[in-house]
């Protein structure tokens, strides 16, 4: 029996801050998801799966969705929505379906203190800990711009001033993870990974979608922010670490077979 189930659209980038820790710390967790697309056909719950067509046409537990599924219909139970106030994906379960837990970066610290007394995710005291939170707030403001940008791209709507918003973000997060690794440090905090390192290679990575939509920029006189030669550069260390991570054997097996579709269509 799974520690945690989560119910998210396939694949995500975010989930994967749950699952790499689930592998460094020997969590057992359970994944239940579709596309985007086809998750509106899914009956949203802790017992989340495909719809009939009876279901789908029937009225109940209709509830209208918002930002990535804004203005669809979707079928989301009582129950998870008790477990999920907010009613958004990717949601976590405890096994009994009684507890949710929401926001990828609660769900992945969730997952490491199931896990940490085998490997301290953490960090190894308060003040370590303390740290790894810090990372992972300073991430959120990253997240949100970028997944405004993102969200914008896919829908047509981007526009320089929402660019502008996510470069700014990606530059200041990334400026901070390249201070953070002087001189040589090999990960952001102690001498192991922890959360900082798996939430900055699950956002870093979300953001390569950008490059499914170089037709979308360029019809909106737009240039993409990832270009290699602008970032690089200027967040080498950053760069470095994120290309060191992905193939570490805890994170490959999420990260490589999705960058890897951006990286031969670039």
């Amino acid at each position: 029996m799974s520690q945690l189930r989560i119910f998210s659209y396939l694949p995500n980038p975010r989930i994967w801050k749950a699952t790499i820790a689930a592998r460094l710390c020997g969590i057992e967790i359970e994944v239940r998801g579709a596309s985007p697309t086809d998750l509106q056909s899914w009956l949203w719950d802790f017992d989340a799966r495909p719809l009939s067509s009876a279901e789908q046409s029937a009225p109940a537990d209709v509830r209208i969705g918002q930002t990535g599924f804004k203005g669809v219909k979707l079928r989301k139970t009582d129950a998870f929505l008790e477990a999920h106030p907010f009613g958004t994906v990717p949601a976590a379960f405890s096994p009994d379906g009684k507890v949710g837990i929401f926001e990828s970066n609660s769900i992945m610290r969730a997952v490491a203190r199931l896990g940490e007394r085998r490997f301290p995710l953490y960090g190894r005291d308060a003040y370590e800990a303390s740290r790894v939170d810090s990372f992972l707030d300073a991430s959120l403001v990253f997240a949100r711009d970028g997944q405004n940008y993102l969200l914008s791209l896919l829908g047509g709507t981007v526009s320089a001033e929402i660019q502008s918003r996510a470069r700014d973000a990606l530059t200041t997060y990334l400026a901070g993870i390249d201070r953070a690794l002087l001189p040589e440090r090999k990960f952001l905090v102690g001498d192991d990974v922890t959360l900082a390192d798996i939430c900055f290679v699950a956002e870093l990575g979300l953001f390569f979608n950008e490059r499914t939509r170089a037709r979308v920029l360029e019809e909106s006189g737009l240039v993409p922010i990832l270009e290699p030669a602008l970032i690089d550069a200027a967040h080498s260390r950053a760069i470095d670490h994120f290309t060191r991570l992905r193939k570490h054997p805890a994170f490959a097996p999420d990260v490589e077979p999705y960058l890897a579709k951006f990286e031969t269509a670039s």
